[in-house]
């Protein structure tokens, strides 16, 4: 059964295994005692800190190991806003920062700190000159990731650096999709990462501090890992973590290669197989093994089920398969279409055969959730109903405010308008980027008191 969402947790490598199971046999002391059993722990960890700061591109002394990415953005960002917050309390993040950093911006939002949000394009890329216009005199912190965790687009973490340090900010780095693949480019402050994501053990981190950034860690004082991460630390998890990122390195170059061949061809043929799909995300500046795309008038929850049983794990970002209904805050930030969304990606190893698979599946369950949904090409009515007409979905979720409108586009004439009165979240994002697929033009939305009223005008 092929599974391909490695952007949410890897397969455990073999290097990792083989470490964690050397590692509970010979590092489970205190590395902090003096006797036998404990020098050698010491050795362990110490061993892993040099190979992870190695390929961090950071000096031994400035990683700690925590326990878990999100833990080490959490005191990545407390302890450089405490640091600094004589500076002010002003903290700059970019719209599509994973959910770690925008929890902890909310935390720093609700006692007090100002936060701003730099936005980013329909690629979800940002603009490093956006941070230069945002970062000033009173701010404390800058973060952003080095690549996005659902569609995969690459950042401009050397520019931003860059732009940051002129200012005299520093720029907290949120590397989990991509430290796997190679370092992070750029005069960046602090860097934080999982190790689940490429193949290390689950419930470990890392966090690198440079010299020269202050950072005043929260909570109670502790004397292990530079007083950064407080309590035992996991060695063993800490050794594999560092192995497998070793490991995995090796391979980056060859196994980036030979992934993006395959993502190519997925991103080629998912927009040729499948009716009215979009492709999101940067078509080059993005991860070698990583492609979401979204479906029109498809229910994300469905499709994701429906891949499970013929066989293929995936993910989506589409507000179907969430409980919060609304859309992926990624998705929503970039302004593209979020229903039917899947994100696949491949893991190391993956085949064609395993690819090309997924391509035989995907259009047919696609098909197959339209048709149960009714969906049908709109009929342009020879004597239209109405300059105007308006659309109670009220109750009704995603795709469904959607396809209410398309069957009702063909009823109006050129000119004429739509309005889709909708208390679903979605909405708002989707009915714009129907306009955009299907070349009608979008006026606008106005609060009613159940709902938004959202309007289409009729261009083709």
């Amino acid at each position: 059964m092929p599974y391909f969402d490695t952007a949410s947790a890897a397969p455990l490598h073999p290097v990792a295994r083989q470490a964690l199971q050397a590692s509970l046999d010979e590092g489970w002391a205190d590395p902090a005692r003096l006797y036998r059993e404990g020098r050698r722990a010491r050795l362990l960890l110490d061993a892993a800190r040099e190979a992870a700061a190695e390929a961090v591109g950071c000096r031994p002394d400035e990683l700690v190991f925590t326990p878990s990415g999100t833990h080490a953005v959490h005191s990545g960002m407390a302890g450089v806003l405490a640091g600094r917050r004589r500076v002010g309390g002003h903290l700059v993040v970019s719209a599509v920062e994973h959910s770690s950093v925008l929890h902890a911006a909310e935390v720093h939002a609700a006692g007090g700190g100002r936060v701003e949000e730099v936005p980013v394009d329909r690629f979800g890329r940002v603009c490093a000159s956006s941070y230069g216009e945002r970062v000033g005199p009173s701010t404390a912190l800058a973060c952003l990731q080095s690549a996005n965790h659902e569609v995969g687009t690459v950042q401009p973490v050397a520019e931003v650096a860059e732009v940051c340090s002129a200012a005299g900010v520093p720029l907290l780095v949120d590397a989990a999709q991509s430290l796997g693949w190679g370092p992070v480019p750029g005069n960046w402050s602090v860097l934080c990462a999982s190790a689940h994501k490429w193949g290390g053990p689950a419930g470990i981190g890392l966090l690198a501090v440079r010299k020269g950034v202050r950072f005043a860690p929260q909570g109670p004082a502790d004397e292990r890992e530079s007083g950064r991460s407080p309590g035992f630390v996991n060695l063993p998890a800490a050794v594999a973590a560092a192995a497998s990122l070793r490991a995995v390195r090796a391979e980056a170059d060859a196994e980036a290669a030979r992934l993006r061949i395959l993502v190519d061809r997925l991103r080629r043929r998912v927009a040729r197989l499948v009716p009215d799909v979009e492709v999101v995300g940067h078509p080059d500046l993005r991860l070698p093994h990583l492609v979401t795309f979204s479906c029109l008038y498809v229910d994300g929850e469905t499709l994701l089920h429906g891949l499970d049983r013929a066989g293929y794990s995936v993910s989506s970002g589409s507000s179907c398969t969430s409980s919060t209904l609304t859309p992926s805050h990624v998705l929503r930030a970039m302004g593209v279409l979020s229903e039917g969304n899947v994100r696949v990606s491949l893991p190391a190893g993956t085949t064609a055969a395993e690819v090309n698979g997924l391509l035989e599946v995907l259009p047919g369950l696609v098909a197959g959730i339209r048709e149960q949904l009714g969906v049908t090409e709109p009929v342009l009515a020879a004597d239209p109903e109405a300059e105007s007409l308006e659309l109670d979905t009220l109750g009704l979720r995603c795709p469904q405010p959607v396809i209410e409108l398309a069957r009702a586009i063909g009823r109006v004439p050129v000119g004429g308008t739509v309005t889709v009165l909708s208390d679903d979240e979605v909405a708002r994002l989707d009915i714009p980027a129907w306009c955009a697929m299907r070349g009608q033009v979008y006026v606008g939305e106005a609060p009613r008191p159940l709902g938004t009223a959202y309007t289409v005008r009729r261009a083709v």
